[in-house]
């Protein structure tokens, strides 16, 4: 299982930022339960959320970068890519995996990495939070953009 070994993860006190979800459109029963984790873990740490959504997956880095530019604190990136039977699926993972990190460290703002990758729809049904998930991954995206965006305002200090 994936979730083996994760922290205990709960929302971040971040009252007032500005947090950024960026959804793509592909696998809209996956992608509700990723974009209502996300929002779920924003408003439990008193942050303002705003949401984006993309076409897909591939789409996300440039407007996340948009986001990261605009103002946003935290950017929270959500998708999902499911295996085919072509290469298309590794083209599309490795773009939005380079481009998503490019934008954090070009930015300095944080990104949550909440793409599922995945080899079938049940294994991203089980990741996304939605009724019967065993793991809730937007959420945990989320929380972790915002404890990362606490981290280096305090680093700053």
């Amino acid at each position: 299982m994936s979730g083996s070994g994760a922290p205990e993860q709960s929302a971040p006190h971040a009252r007032g930022m500005k947090v950024t979800v960026v959804a793509a459109q592909w696998h809209k029963r996956v992608m509700e339960g990723l974009v209502t984790g996300a929002l779920r873990a924003v408003e439990e740490a008193g942050a303002q959320a705003s949401v984006v959504r993309a076409v897909g997956s591939f789409e996300l880095p440039v407007l996340v970068a948009a986001a990261a530019r605009g103002g946003a604190e935290a950017v929270v990136a959500l998708g999902v890519v499911i295996r085919g039977g072509t290469p298309h699926f590794d083209y599309v993972c490795r773009a939005a995996t380079d481009g998503l990190s490019r934008v954090a460290l070009d930015t300095g703002v944080p990104v949550g990495f909440g793409v599922l990758t995945c080899d079938d729809e049940a294994q991203a049904l089980a990741r996304c939070g939605g009724p019967g998930s065993d793991e809730d991954k937007g959420y945990e995206a989320a929380c972790a953009a915002m404890s990362t965006a606490l981290t280096l305002a305090a680093m700053r200090v």
